[in-house]
């Protein structure tokens, strides 16, 4: 499979396909393809001729169309297309572990704070109980070196009234000095034993503690493995299946945060200059363009877009575009809720003077939801947390040997 190209007479020569294509000043000959081929080549020509006419028209329509548009809105109203986003969310396991069960589908509309997946607890719970019985011990083992603290601090009762009463004898040379000396001896023993215990008792309360800790620990990740939804939005991607091994951070589900809808749209530097955060704004889809949606400025790009180098002269300023973003307030979207998705596009519009006033064509607010055919939006429903393995046997119905008969 070599090619070999020949410079002189500007002519080239295929060895693989042993067909030749000879180019003189811009003449082209086909040599071996026959009339079959040379009637494809002007086929695909005309076809490719007509798509890069037909994609002018498309793009000289389209600015006609938007020059149209920006040239209806009276003084102080800019606006640029884009479409709706929102913020995807991750659901993730914060502990490595196995999915037991996931109650979510892509599609479905969950609420803050619902069930939506659960992990694996079974070592959790296992871990669980071996804390709680070191607790236990540990409980046992500080009762018994209490009552032993009793005992040592009569212990060292009884050895000092033995020293105060051998000492007066000692005195009256009534017992000898190596007697004394073996009273105080026991004296000192019994205080040692004392302090002995007393740091056996702090050396186990430290160990309950830590116990404890351990304890509180497991019951945290024992709550953090029950997968619940962080926002108000719709599952977007299901990124594992139930019985699947994931590892810490391990995603379950993609979820499209519908708490912060907005639309992108790019304005000129000459306009976004003008549009100041918090600036009334209207938004109208495509799909709806009879109704105007209410929103407000909440960022503009420090930086312009769509420029692949650095611009000097003023008409190529005057094509930087800066990215606006517009959002909905959510006391809007909760009523149509069921009905949002991210990506329908539109058109939004700004108020770059405070003082002008709405055209009338987005004056007009989308309906309430039950003329749109929108259900009213209800509360989250609420979701069984799923019981660990253990918990569940328990629960499991008995066999027809173990029913009470009547009598």
């Amino acid at each position: 499979m070599v090619a070999k190209w020949r410079t002189a007479g500007d002519a080239c020569v295929d060895d693989l396909s042993r067909r030749r294509l000879v180019v003189f000043r811009g003449t082209f000959v086909v040599d071996g393809l026959g009339r079959s081929g040379l009637f494809m080549l002007k086929s695909m020509l005309r076809w490719a001729a007509v798509a890069a006419i037909a994609a002018v028209i498309g793009i000289g329509a389209w600015l006609y169309y938007d020059a149209r548009e920006r040239a209806k809105l009276p003084p102080g109203i800019v606006s640029g297309n884009g479409r709706v986003e929102s913020v995807q969310v991750d659901v993730a396991a914060k502990y490595p572990g196995r999915v037991l069960r996931i109650f979510a589908h892509e599609g479905d509309l969950v609420r803050a704070g619902q069930v939506l997946a659960q992990m694996d607890v079974a070592e959790l719970e296992a871990e669980l109980a071996a804390g709680k019985a070191k607790i236990a011990e540990g409980n046992e083992t500080e009762a018994k070196i209490k009552a032993d603290i009793l005992s040592r601090e009569a212990a060292v009762r009884y050895e000092d009234q033995q020293f105060i009463r051998n000492r007066e004898l000692f005195s009256r040379r009534y017992i000898s000095r190596e007697e004394m000396e073996q009273t105080q001896t026991k004296v000192d023993i019994a205080r040692t034993q004392l302090d002995a215990v007393k740091a056996q008792l702090l050396a186990n309360e430290r160990s309950i503690e830590a116990a404890t800790a351990d304890v509180q620990n497991t019951q945290a990740k024992i709550v953090d493995s029950t997968l619940v939804s962080p926002v108000t939005g719709r599952v977007l991607y299901r990124l594992a299946e139930e019985r699947e091994v994931l590892g810490a951070g391990g995603k379950v589900l993609t979820l499209v945060n519908l708490d912060d809808v907005y639309m992108e749209i790019f304005l000129p530097s000459d306009e976004a200059a003008r549009v100041d955060v918090g600036s009334e704004a209207r938004i109208v889809l495509d799909a709806y363009p009879q109704y105007a949606g209410r929103a407000r400025v909440s960022f503009i790009s420090p930086e312009a877009q769509f420029t692949p180098k650095q611009v000097e002269t003023r008409s190529e300023r005057d094509k930087l575009m800066f990215r606006v973003k517009l959002k909905v307030p959510q006391e809007k979207l909760l009523p149509y809720i069921e009905k949002i998705k991210t990506g329908v596009r539109g058109v939004g519009y700004v108020k770059v003077d405070p003082n002008a006033p709405w055209p009338e064509k987005l004056e007009h607010p989308f309906p309430p939801p039950a003329a749109m055919g929108i259900k009213p939006a209800e509360g989250a429903k609420p979701e069984e947390k799923p019981e660990s393995p253990k918990a569940e046997e328990p629960a499991a119905k008995p066999s027809g040997a173990e029913k009470p008969t009547n009598p």
